[in-house]
């Protein structure tokens, strides 16, 4: 088993990364408002001897914190934002602290802090052994919005990285080498005319005209798209009254697909039927461009070393009663009967062991995509929530503020910060990282899907 200087000063740590991320936990901020959960994050780096700047890149609630000198530079890519209406109390039962308040859903208040307990391992060992190389903190705001890393990037962050790792909680401890998908958000805006419904008629130019007739358009490009692309939309404003005619109407659509270049094509189309539905209904478009981001694309060579140092580490040994927890949440769970046919929850109701690499795509979406088009990137998984709990659900906020999720995120920071050292250690394998990532890239370069008019969003 692995057990190094750096997995030790992660486990030294331990005390103050699981209190910082209770706070954060206790404290739910949404995407671009993580003023809190920025300041505290920023507090632990600059009290273990990093230097420290908060509103990196002219975003407010982003860190950019530095130790050490010379390469390999690494990056660790912390997130911290929290779900919109998924408060939720340390409960088997579906218990939230303040209805319709945010919660961390998706476990960001163990993300970021994971990542920290990375650089801190890494710091340790170069501090301890005297080799060269920097860490890098990232704080990046927004993820859940698929924004934050892309603003960060359009802006230069990144780039002079060697390399970097991204964490994040899951049902099991593994690595992956399949895609997840890129994608562009778009509100369309439709502005028409008013009228009364059943007096004059004539004189209206429905603008809900238009965002009908604009999905009915989208829904027959789905026949003509391939396979890996995904439409989805809400209307979210579509009049006020049946006899009214509504002069504006809007409609939110995502489009994803596992290529940058499949995202963008089925775009430009998409834009076309909005278009044409305007010409229809005689309307007015206007499009609100919300973002996009890109597919991921997995190094290789990186993501295999990963993985074999995941499985030397000594994983999270599971309590009774973290093990009951668990299992009264998988009962409730829609997915349980499927997941438990499949043989999955024969170990038990939390993951023990370190799955195979996958090489399975996924169809939802991460700006960490972004950082792994500009340098090799690996995000790390380990197991912070039971084995059958929906993606962003009530289930995952309450493993997160409790021993189940610490466990797991103090387990990622020892995987992440041993490969970084691997890195550091082995200047060939660095190399041999780099090249096959140059070759996965296929000679493409990156560029940031969010045009430079649009601001970075303020809190």
């Amino acid at each position: 088993m692995i057990d190094t200087i750096a997995t030790k000063a992660v486990e030294q740590n331990a005390e103050i990364l699981t209190d910082l991320a209770k706070k954060i936990w206790e404290h739910p901020e949404t995407a671009f408002h993580e003023v809190k959960a920025c300041e505290w994050t920023a507090e632990v780096l600059k009290n273990a001897g990093f230097d420290v700047e908060i509103g990196y890149v002219g975003m407010p609630t982003a860190i950019r914190a530095t130790w050490g000198k010379g390469h390999p530079k690494i990056g660790f890519l912390g997130e911290y934002d929290a779900l919109p209406g998924l408060s939720q109390k340390v409960s088997t039962k579906k218990e939230p602290v303040v209805c319709g308040a945010p919660g961390q859903g998706c476990g960001h208040n163990l993300l970021g802090v994971s990542c920290v307990g990375a650089a801190l391992g890494m710091k340790a060992e170069l501090e301890a052994t005297g080799k060269e190389g920097t860490v890098v903190f990232y704080g990046c705001p927004a993820e859940e919005v698929l924004t934050g890393k892309a603003f960060m990037a359009r802006e230069g962050a990144f780039a002079d990285l060697d390399a970097a790792f991204s964490w994040h909680g899951s049902a099991k401890n593994m690595v992956s080498l399949g895609t997840m998908t890129g994608l562009n958000s778009a509100v369309f805006h439709f502005h028409g005319v008013t009228a009364h419904a059943g007096g004059d008629p004539q004189n209206g130019r429905s603008a809900l005209d238009a965002v009908e007739l604009m999905n009915v358009g989208a829904n027959y490009l789905r026949e003509h798209v391939t396979s890996d692309v995904r439409i989805h939309y809400v209307i979210k404003e579509g009049g006020t009254a049946p006899n009214i005619v509504p002069d504006n109407a809007s409609v939110w659509y995502y489009v994803r697909a596992l290529s940058r270049e499949a995202v963008e094509d089925t775009y430009r189309r998409l834009v076309k039927i909005a278009e044409g539905a305007a010409h229809m209904t005689e309307t007015e478009l206007e499009i609100e461009f919300m973002g996009g981001c890109y597919n991921t694309l997995n190094p290789v060579v990186m993501t295999n070393m990963t993985h074999e140092v995941m499985e030397q580490i000594e994983r999270p040994q599971w309590t009774d009663e973290e093990k009951a927890f668990a299992e009264a949440l998988n009962e409730q769970s829609p997915q349980y009967e499927a997941i438990k046919a499949a043989g999955e929850l024969e170990d038990g109701p939390l993951s023990t062991c370190v799955a195979p690499v996958s090489y399975e795509n996924g169809y939802g979406s991460t700006d960490v995509g972004d950082v792994q088009h500009i340098v090799p990137c690996v995000q790390v998984m380990s197991a912070t929530y039971n084995l059958a709990a929906p993606g962003h659900s009530w289930q995952i906020t309450a493993c997160a503020g409790m021993s189940i999720g610490m466990k797991g995120m103090l387990f990622g920071s020892k995987v992440m910060a041993a490969a970084a050292m691997k890195l550091a250690d082995d200047p060939k394998l660095m190399e041999e990282v780099k090249e096959g990532w140059k070759k996965q890239m296929k000679g493409r370069t990156y560029k940031c899907p969010i045009p430079k008019e649009i601001p970075i969003p303020q809190p």
